[in-house]
């Protein structure tokens, strides 16, 4: 687990630092307004548009677009590009690197083009629904900025609040809790003084597959072009993320 919190810290720091700004806010404003619709508009009433909103203020979203997307998502404002809902796909990669690819989509036969287009031109193909998924476990995952705190007393903290595993080697503490947990372990961290960076649900592979370098490179070309992809909302994967592959990731562009 500890080898996929830092691949979440390494893909975190890319997107800070990413020129493209507009896809990650469009991310963003996507998930907000599908959690608005799905849950009402109030964050207080509604764990996944709070946690939607949090993430997009950590990447700086501005207010007022975060407020335009609730009310899109409530029917407040007309969506003139369509009504956006949620999507899985699931492939493989070069190497048999099992892929599971969620989405947020207004047209379902652009993106199944788009998801299958990629796949087939980086040596992967797009398979069939529950091919890979059941490969995969669905957990939360919490990521916090250390600041100035104390890191054992921050273990014994979120332990406390529920927390599965905690990683703090490295840029983030990342917290995995149970599914049905996530939104409580975050309150509660938050209550405590914590500093929430993020909070999603992940795909956690079941077993891992050992990759060599022209796998892994060749595998995280094909991660880049997915998560380049506006539709594309997280793309999880068995690649085992140990300290050679991740290594491989850090130098690629």
């Amino acid at each position: 687990m500890a080898g996929h919190s830092k691949w979440s810290n390494i893909k975190h720091k890319k997107a800070k630092e990413d020129k493209k700004r507009a896809k990650i806010f469009n991310k963003h404003l996507r998930e907000i307004s599908v959690a608005a619709r799905e849950g009402g508009g109030d964050p207080e009433m509604n764990p996944r548009l709070d946690t939607a909103i949090n993430n997009a203020k950590s990447d700086n979203v501005p207010k007022d677009n975060i407020e335009r997307a609730i009310k899109k998502g409530t029917g407040e404002l007309d969506e003139g590009d369509g009504r956006y809902e949620d999507a899985t796909y699931e492939g493989y990669g070069p190497g048999g690197i099992a892929y599971f690819i969620e989405v947020t989509t207004n047209n379902y036969n652009r993106t199944v083009g788009d998801i299958r287009h990629i796949f087939t031109s980086h040596g992967g193909n797009l398979g069939t629904d529950g091919s890979v998924g059941y490969l995969f476990e669905q957990k939360g995952m919490i990521g916090i900025a250390p600041g100035e705190h104390d890191e054992e007393e921050f273990m014994l903290n979120a332990i406390d609040a529920g927390a599965e595993e905690i990683d703090t080697d490295g840029d983030f503490f990342n917290v995995t809790t149970a599914r049905d947990t996530m939104y409580e372990v975050r309150d509660e961290l938050e209550e405590g003084g914590y500093d929430i960076e993020s909070a999603e649900l992940i795909r956690i592979p079941m077993t891992e597959v050992k990759a060599d370098t022209e796998v892994a490179e060749s595998n995280f070309k094909l991660m880049n072009k997915f998560e380049d992809n506006d539709d594309v909302s997280n793309v999880f994967t068995n690649m085992k993320m140990d300290d050679e592959t991740l290594a491989i990731a850090e130098q690629m562009d």
